[in-house]
């Protein structure tokens, strides 16, 4: 696995400032602009938005001669030139960089539920969308084979949820405003409430959160307070996985800032969540992608030097009981030879690093 030139790392850290910072600057986005209108002989600030329907939408902003007015006006130019050259490199850290870009539709579904609030409200991406983040995060080059999806899984801790009171506006109409094909899916318990979102195309959109009881109530969607009037199936093993989540970037379009797992926490969950998969077809192909990510970043992290890292994190998994336990020895059991050596590998150098003992899982 070749490692990404340190000159596109550093271009990747200088993106993820400019657009933190243009995070914050969302009473006038870069998809508008401002308009003059002469009104009984006074000019006056209007500002054009798309509205996605091949129309806009104006929103009165002030008279022309105030002072703070005409520096908003100035700024939006300079944000817009920023976003301009941000553009640009997203394309040089996609196309020479090595670094991964997401499909058009997960990108775009990511940038309106971040531009909406998503990751104030401290939301973790996950799954597959989340994994092609990890190229830039840990400067490694990671195949295509491993990275392809066709859903975007969300997850938010229930707790947390209750706690930021506050939402996000309803998620149906995020989506639609994406693709307005969007339409709740039936969930399997026959409950009203939905936790996903399918279009015509077949892409789907899952909210996941901590099961918060025994698993009698995991068949059961759990209405989550910041997600829009949405609910979220309950998933054994999340609350380890979305527990100390990193910031990154999603390289689409600008760059959006997004939240998503530690890499070392994605890895041992997907030897957890591999042994937890059923035995149908659709099952078995998600196992071995489980299986496949886990590989990769075990040699990522070790390429890295952050075998502590994982060694730390494997440790709180392993410590969580007999269930834990006997999903990742299950789920290592599963690696291909080269993976499950890579494995023993960092975890002694890890625990070595961090002065611990370790108990293998083989």
């Amino acid at each position: 696995m070749k490692s990404i030139d340190l000159m596109y790392q550093t271009m990747l850290a200088e993106l993820d400032q400019r657009s933190f910072d243009a995070a914050w600057t969302a009473d006038f986005p870069s998809t508008g602009r401002f308009t003059p209108a002469n009104i009984k002989g006074r000019k006056y600030w209007y500002f054009d938005i798309p509205d996605g329907h091949g129309g806009t939408k104006r929103r009165y902003v002030g008279p022309a001669d105030d002072p703070v007015l005409s520096q908003r006006v100035a700024d939006h130019k300079r944000d817009k030139d920023d976003l301009r050259a941000r553009r640009r490199l997203v394309n040089t850290l996609t196309r020479e960089g090595g670094m991964i870009a997401p499909d058009a539709m997960s990108g775009d579904i990511v940038g309106a539920l971040a531009e909406a609030g998503l990751f104030r409200l401290r939301g973790v991406l996950i799954g597959t969308v989340a994994f092609q983040c990890y190229s830039g995060l840990l400067g490694i080059r990671l195949p295509m084979a491993a990275i392809l999806t066709g859903d975007a899984d969300i997850a938010q801790d229930y707790a947390i949820s209750r706690e930021v009171e506050d939402s996000l506006p309803p998620l149906v109409e995020l989506l639609q405003d994406v693709d307005p094909s969007f339409r709740p899916v039936s969930h399997r318990s026959g409950s009203a409430a939905s936790t996903a979102f399918q279009n015509a195309g077949g892409y789907r959109v899952e909210f996941l959160t901590s099961n918060r009881g025994s698993d009698d109530d995991i068949d059961q969607p759990a209405r989550i307070p910041a997600l829009g009037g949405a609910s979220a199936d309950p998933l054994r093993f999340l609350d380890f996985l979305i527990r100390d989540p990193v910031r990154t970037m999603l390289l689409h379009r600008s760059g959006i800032p997004v939240v998503v797992p530690d890499p070392s926490r994605y890895a041992v969950h997907k030897l957890i969540v591999a042994s937890r998969r059923h035995t149908n077809e659709q099952g078995l192909m998600k196992r071995n992608k489980d299986i496949r990510q886990a590989g990769l970043l075990f040699d990522a992290l070790l390429q890295t030097r952050r075998s502590a890292d994982l060694a730390l994190v494997y440790m709180q998994a392993w410590e969580r009981g007999s269930a834990s336990q006997d999903a990742i020895r299950t789920g290592a059991g599963m690696l291909p030879a080269q993976d499950a050596e890579r494995l023993k590998s960092i975890l002694i150098e890890g625990a070595k690093r961090i002065r611990e003992t370790v108990e293998l899982p083989f």
